[in-house]
């Protein structure tokens, strides 16, 4: 019987990052000034765009690209021979019926399997369900490349903690969850991501409890803001103001601030679906965690029912109406589109016949028409528009003001102010 692989040391680990995006870039910075690093992405346009140290996420500065003297980029699976130390960063989101969708998890596995060698490491850090890495992704791993698990290769998972458009909260700044699929393997882990992350590791005892640590690090937040935004709705019917309410209540020391709003993002709405898929394939129903999903996924529709039902009171005729949406992205100060919830908003007012403009100077234009059908409009005209939603925070729509948004529209227009970033006498209506 074959003794097993001695794991690498950690100046001799060669790393390569699969998957580029918001989590994956920042990681291979930082990796990139301390270990020989290649940073991997099957998109060659955004491969090429980062060789000229340009992030388009706007997560990575052309400085720090610079300071990454050790880190390469490549397109090219051939690029990952002789790397010993593989972390998967590709995307884990959800198909049409909200299940889990593990298409670029189990592609980036066969692309690690063909180039592992002996006492290489596999460390994942997509957000997945309790058991997805050694259930799913290490049978690939073995399969393409003929090593067997535990004896020729080994497998870790440290989740993400990327905040995207957070310039406070950092990669380096953020306490960083490690496991492994040996004691070895655990440890070298740990020690990887200790060489990079100055706020320490928590090293947990297992992958299932990493992963599951993970999904409900969001799953949390997730039912938390379902619970406002419920609140919100039936404060809205008994005509009380939900922020009032809030405020009061935040006076004792242990109520938590959270605030009704949209839902959206690569993680809060759609992390949930990864554990209550995995719970009904057990037996087990989980009505809080669905329940709380119901509800944040209404809320967009809710936002442009409240503005038809304001415009209607000011006899204002839906059919000819032009309605103005002030941001795309998922959150304030942020390029993001992933699972955006403006676009619910959009979807619901089209269905009154209102003709809809969209302007948010953070997004991409071709990345908002590719990903959802919106031609964003380069500058709204004054004196325009019957209502205007103030649907995400952006720093320029803030300053701004509520007099200058109020120019936009017509007089009496409605201004609805989806994230109360306005004073609340100076809109006409708010979450």
């Amino acid at each position: 019987m074959a003794s097993n692989a001695p794991l690498a040391t950690l100046d001799q680990a060669r790393i390569a990052i699969l998957g580029l995006g918001y989590v994956g870039l920042p990681l291979a910075a930082a990796f990139g000034k301390r270990f020989p690093t290649v940073g991997f992405d099957i998109d060659a346009a955004r491969v090429s765009e980062l060789k000229s140290h340009h992030d388009h996420t706007r997560e990575v500065t052309a400085d720090n690209l610079r300071e990454a003297k050790l880190l390469e980029f490549s397109s090219d699976p051939a690029a990952l021979a002789g790397c010993n130390v593989f972390i998967v960063t590709v995307p884990t989101p959800i198909d049409e019926y909200k299940r889990p969708d593990l298409h670029p998890l189990e592609s980036a596995s066969r692309t690690v399997g063909r180039a592992i060698g002996r006492g290489g490491i596999v460390v994942y850090e997509s957000t997945v369900y309790p058991g997805a890495t050694e259930e799913i992704c290490v049978p690939i791993v073995e399969r393409e490349s003929g090593l067997v698990f535990n004896r020729d290769f080994y497998a870790g998972y440290s989740p993400e903690r990327i905040n995207p458009g957070d310039p406070k909260h950092r990669l380096e700044t953020i306490m960083k969850v490690t496991s492994g699929s040996t004691p070895e393997a655990a440890e070298f882990v740990d020690g990887l991501y200790g060489s990079i992350i100055t706020a320490g590791t928590h090293k947990a005892s297992s992958i299932r409890v990493a992963e599951a640590a993970k999904v409900i690090e969001n799953i949390q937040r997730d039912v938390n803001i379902a619970l406002i935004n419920e609140l919100a709705l039936i404060f809205h019917r008994l005509g009380i103001d939900t922020h009032e309410v809030l405020e009061a209540a935040g006076t004792k020391w242990n109520f938590l601030p959270f605030r009704p709003g949209l839902v959206g993002g690569h993680c809060i709405g759609v992390d949930p679906y990864y554990l209550t898929h995995k719970a009904q394939q057990i037996g087990y129903h989980p009505d809080m965690i669905l329940a709380g999903r119901r509800i944040n996924d209404g809320m967009g529709s809710h936002v442009a029912r409240r503005v038809v039902k304001l415009m209607r009171q000011r006899n204002q005729d839906m059919t000819r109406a032009r309605i103005l949406i002030l941001g795309l992205a998922f959150k304030e100060n942020c390029p993001d589109l992933r699972n955006t919830k403006v676009v619910d908003i959009i979807r619901e007012l089209h269905c009154y016949n209102a003709k809809v403009d969209v302007h948010d100077p953070w997004v991409n234009v071709e990345h908002a028409r590719a990903e959802y059908g919106v031609d964003l409009i380069a500058e709204p005209a004054t004196g325009q528009y019957d209502a205007v939603v103030l649907a995400v925070a952006h720093g320029e729509f803030v300053a701004m003001g509520a007099d200058r948004i109020r120019s936009l529209g017509t007089p009496g227009a409605v201004l609805f102010d989806v994230k109360r970033a306005l004073p609340r006498a100076s809109v006409d209506g708010c979450l």
